[in-house]
């Protein structure tokens, strides 16, 4: 049997937006799913039981995840919930682990509380779980030169135009890595794609490339 890829899209998405990530891991072999809820309605919590609900049914002997965003802050919360044994690697893209600086800016104003909703809990800000350690976890942040500092100024130091290179960053991770992409960007890449498998094979990143700065840890 085939190893399990479950995807988990970000804020405001519906799992459209991780299509082609989906069909070239389909082409590499893998059984792949996408779980898709709503962002805004339901907090992170809410949405982690949704998640649980949604593997129980997945007949596979190993699961890994490839989250996009918030779909990472989602899985943080799912996997402080349960302990199941077939858990393989996991892979966060552009995901803000730390609190966003973008979501906290926008929730001071009432429209953006509005647009942003339940996912202001325990998630975009607040404290999202600290990782489990029963997967593996590798994460790619994106550096998008134009955004840093220059079109989005209240995010200090690199970014992907949305979430900056240090907010991605997870104590309990195996490996980081940042790549020269936008936040979107992290979902078509081939380069982002490789470096994602090589990850969900090996349990580390195969470096094609790093900019702006080497791999580190943590």
């Amino acid at each position: 049997m085939s190893d399990t890829i479950i995807f988990i899209h970000g804020l405001w998405m519906n799992g459209i937006d991780m299509s082609l990530l989906r069909y070239r891991f389909k082409k590499s072999g893998y059984n792949t799913f996408q779980f898709s809820y709503e962002s805004t309605k339901n907090t992170p919590l809410e949405n982690a039981h949704k998640l649980s609900e949604f593997i129980n049914v997945i007949k596979s002997e190993k699961i890994h995840f490839v989250c996009h965003s918030m779909g990472g802050l989602v899985l943080r919360h799912y996997l402080n919930l349960n302990s199941v044994q077939k858990f393989g690697n996991t892979v966060m893209l552009g995901t803000p682990n730390r609190t966003s600086v973008i979501a906290q800016t926008l929730a001071e104003w009432s429209l953006g509380r509005k647009l942003l909703g339940k996912s202001l809990d325990n998630g975009l800000i607040g404290s999202p779980p600290k990782w489990n350690s029963r997967s593996k976890l590798g994460i790619i942040a994106g550096y998008f030169p134009l955004a840093s500092g220059l079109l989005l100024p209240i995010i200090k130091g690199p970014s992907d135009g949305t979430v900056s290179v240090e907010e991605t960053r997870l104590t309990g991770s195996l490996d980081h890595i940042t790549l020269r992409l936008p936040h979107l960007g992290l979902l078509f890449s081939k380069d982002a794609f490789l470096e994602t498998k090589h990850f969900i094979e090996h349990s580390c990143f195969c470096l094609l490339y790093t900019s702006p700065s080497p791999r580190d840890r943590g």
